[in-house]
């Protein structure tokens, strides 16, 4: 997934060192190896798709 070209806005999160140390050992499990911005887009494109099919049962 390439990271969004338009209609988007810029975001700055602070996150504890242990969360970003798990999101690095955890984008380097991928075979394209993510940015950590492209890493956090898809966890939480996978998180809100689970969200919305638990809200939907």
């Amino acid at each position: 997934m390439a990271p969004p070209k338009k209609d988007t806005e810029a975001l700055t999160l602070r996150l504890p060192r242990e969360m970003i140390d798990a999101i690095d050992d955890r984008r380097r499990r991928e075979a394209d190896v993510p940015t950590r911005p492209e890493m956090i887009r898809r966890a939480l494109v996978q998180w809100l798709s689970m969200t919305d099919d638990a809200a939907k049962q």
